[in-house]
């Protein structure tokens, strides 16, 4: 399929068997429906929630099928999957057996696309997806475009492919679930910003994931940007196969070579998207205009320019869009100056790769980390940052093995080791960090952990922390 071809299937009629209730699952349903397919919604949970949702759906002439997720409905068709589901699941192999193709929500919007359909500028990786891909958004703004973060992010992809009103071009976050069941998926460029063993579980070895990760290169028409400090993004871009003309572009904290993006004397410069790139480099915008200007949302930066570029989109729009742009919360955020000590709250660093790039960008620190490791190791994480350590605050269900890692790696740091997990723990921890901390010094909160073992999510974890802050601004004033 070219990379703006438009598939054309006839859905009357069909019988489609969607995986997973939610916000994947629920649109796809009703988008099939409405296209005359007969659609059976299976669903693992039969809970209140379910059972409510399930209950819309039936009202519209949908089956339901809840508590069963794993049978697969005689006569399916097609099955249309939640991005979550794992592989391996009793469904899919079903399917496999019956010589059923599996979508995902991402493959449905793909083929749902009208005539005329924006194309996509695609965003993987471990870490940065959302801010790269909100970045993007806001430079193609600034240039004039109509667009729209989505995908993984913001606006679903089926509401932007099938609403009314056309988009010039779509900036689209996809995690390697979503890519992995989408195999027609042919993006008009994409890029991996990085890549660090996560969700080994789900995708059963680290090959499997940078292999889920290189789809989003399939198919590409005009640039694979990859990440030039992380030879295995330009690994993939080598195994990809790509349209004829399609360029590698990299992009780099370095001074960049021809064909990449970089930083020269705190300018953010192409040398890639010029008449002559051996010759040449075009300012795009200075270091101080991203915010925050921490080395990994620099990188961030490049691989939005890199791929708003590759658009055509001219440089003073690229300035623009980066000065517009405000980070997501609980993502390098500072929240607050308290007796000289800088307070920033990272809660989105849920893994060894993330918090690496946070620690990264402060000396001293003190550091609070922990929660659920997800089978994670941190000896390399702790050795890293061994020499910007003041002093460091445990926290959660596996602190232990950063424990075990500081002691082999940074025996001389020292350690507070919190054994609680009620709702008073988050305050505690800050205090303990506000003790050990020093004028000049940041106090940084980028776990390297989940967040399930005591908070809902990763934005309740931040929000403790940062109300944890303001409380001490307060008993300092």
């Amino acid at each position: 399929m070219g990379s703006q071809e438009v598939s054309s299937t006839d859905w009357r009629g069909k019988r489609v068997t969607v995986a997973g209730l939610g916000v994947s699952g629920i649109p796809a349903a009703r988008a099939l429906h409405e296209r005359g397919a007969l659609v059976t919604v299976v669903n693992d949970g039969d809970d209140e929630r379910s059972r409510a949702q399930g209950a819309e759906l039936e009202a519209l002439g949908i089956t339901v099928r809840l508590g069963d997720g794993d049978t697969l409905p005689g006569s399916t068709e097609l099955v249309v999957t939640a991005p979550g589901w794992k592989p391996d699941k009793a469904l899919f192999r079903a399917a496999a057996e019956a010589d059923v193709p599996v979508w995902g929500d991402v493959e449905l919007a793909w083929r749902l696309r009208g005539p005329g359909a924006a194309p996509w500028l695609a965003v993987t990786g471990t870490n940065g997806k959302t801010t790269t891909v909100r970045m993007l958004a806001s430079i193609l703004g600034a240039a004039g475009l109509r667009t729209a973060a989505v995908g993984n992010i913001g606006v679903s992809l089926l509401d932007a492919v099938l609403g009314d009103e056309p988009y010039d071009v779509l900036a689209v976050e996809l995690s390697s679930y979503q890519l992995h069941w989408a195999p027609s998926l042919r993006a008009h460029s994409g890029a991996v910003l990085n890549l660090a063993p996560d969700h080994l579980d789900w995708h059963g070895s680290m090959a499997g994931y940078a292999a889920d990760k290189g789809r989003i290169y399939e198919g590409n028409s005009v640039a694979c940007v990859y990440n030039a400090q992380d030879a295995a993004t330009e690994d993939l871009v080598r195994e990809a196969d790509v349209e004829e003309g399609c360029r590698a572009i990299g992009f780099t904290l370095g001074t960049p070579a021809p064909s990449q993006l970089g930083v020269v004397d705190g300018i953010l410069v192409d040398r890639a998207f010029v008449p002559d790139r051996h010759q040449q480099a075009q300012e795009l915008a200075e270091v101080g205009d991203v915010d925050p200007p921490a080395p990994h949302n620099i990188a961030n930066a490049l691989a939005a320019a890199a791929l708003a570029r590759a658009f055509g989109v001219p440089p003073a729009a690229v300035r623009d869009g980066l000065r517009a742009f405000r980070p997501d919360a609980h993502r390098i955020e500072h929240v607050a100056d308290v007796a000289g000590v800088t307070y920033i709250d990272d809660s989105k660093a849920t893994n060894t790769h993330a918090a690496e790039a946070s620690l990264a960008a402060y000396e001293p620190i003190v550091w609070i980390a922990g929660g659920l490791a997800k089978g994670a190791t941190f000896d390399g994480l702790v050795t890293g940052a061994a020499k910007r350590l003041r002093g460091v605050v445990l926290m959660g269900a596996d602190r232990a093995l950063i424990a075990e890692a500081l002691a082999r790696h940074a025996p001389e740091v020292p350690v507070v080791d919190l054994d609680r997990t009620d709702t008073g723990a988050m305050s505690a921890a800050v205090l303990e960090a506000a003790r050990l901390a020093r004028p000049g010094d940041t106090v940084l909160l980028a776990p390297a952990c989940a967040s399930m073992d005591m908070f809902v999510n990763y934005n309740k974890r931040g929000e403790a922390f940062a109300d944890a802050v303001r409380g001490l601004a307060d008993e300092s004033a």
